[in-house]
């Protein structure tokens, strides 16, 4: 008795699988292509936030759903701008806020600098200075002002002291956490190659401290455009806080929209001029964009 073998299945040639058409491919490039060309410059996507914002603003004022009791209407607000500017009331006032803005800021922003490349740089400034400033951030810069008015009285001394104590804490925390967040690697790199401590601190230390010190200018400048609206409201003759003080006593809700645009609009050109020096500064740095 013969055992029957077993059958053998007889295969097809195997071929390699020739994988997609090479027409795929082209296709597929020339839709990304497409896309990239029908996609909306960033300028524009950024601005249709604040666009679609006031168009919202200005069809419910239209409509009558928002009454002019509550909110002004853009146009209101630009008619006032246009009649404050003819007569130089609105470019008076933001010279005189801008003017404190400016010297409240370069105050608070030296004494932010000083403080933190002594607490940075050396154990025993970190020992003395660090802790007081983060007992002092937990107390809201905002209620100081009757204690300021008292120390300094009610002229200009005051809302200076508020903007430069506004811009100390965001400025000294960032340039503080930006000199410790540098590379130890980086700091025995350079002792090795011969480097004294002024060599250090000039081509390791503070470049790498550099990218948190910016984004410390950039809370700062914001701060002090915010401290500023607080500092205006204490007995001001002058200025943007000026401007609304009266315009809050006749419910003129159009001068007080307009006043808040332009503190929005200095504090956003601020902002910006920020970012174009951080980007000029910051080319040695490559840093992540985002997803396209």
């Amino acid at each position: 008795m013969t055992t029957p073998t077993p059958a053998t299945a007889v295969l097809p040639e195997q071929t390699a699988d020739p994988g997609p058409p090479a027409t795929t491919r082209v296709t597929l490039r020339g839709s990304t292509k497409s896309r990239r060309r029908l996609s909306l410059p960033r300028s524009v996507r950024r601005s249709a936030g604040p666009v679609g914002l006031v168009l919202l603003w200005f069809l419910t004022s239209a409509t009558g759903v928002l009454p002019e009791t509550v909110l002004a209407s853009p146009v209101d607000v630009v008619n006032q701008a246009v009649e404050l500017t003819r007569n130089g009331e609105l470019p008076s006032a933001i010279a005189a806020s801008g003017r404190r803005a400016a010297v409240g800021f370069l105050i608070g922003a030296s004494v932010a600098l000083s403080l933190s490349l002594l607490a940075g740089l050396f154990r025993l400034g970190e020992d003395v200075i660090d802790s007081s400033m983060g007992m002092f951030r937990a107390i809201p810069w905002v209620g100081l002002i009757p204690l300021f008015i008292v120390w300094f009285g009610i002229e200009e001394t005051p809302k200076i002291a508020l903007v430069a104590l506004g811009v100390t804490y965001p400025l000294y925390f960032n340039i503080y956490g930006g000199i410790r967040s540098t590379d130890s690697q980086l700091v025995e790199a350079a002792r090795m190659m011969g480097l004294g401590r002024l060599g250090l601190i000039r081509y390791v230390i503070l470049p790498s401290a550099l990218p948190g010190a910016l984004v410390g200018l950039r809370y700062a400048l914001s701060t002090a455009w915010l401290a500023l609206v607080f500092a205006e409201q204490v007995n001001a003759d002058a200025g943007l806080g000026y401007l609304m003080s009266n315009a809050q006593q006749y419910f003129r809700t159009d001068v007080i929209v307009l006043c808040l645009v332009v503190y929005a609009l200095l504090g956003l050109a601020c902002d910006f001029a920020v970012r174009i020096l951080s980007r000029r500064l910051l080319t040695w740095r490559a840093n992540f964009e985002g997803e396209a």
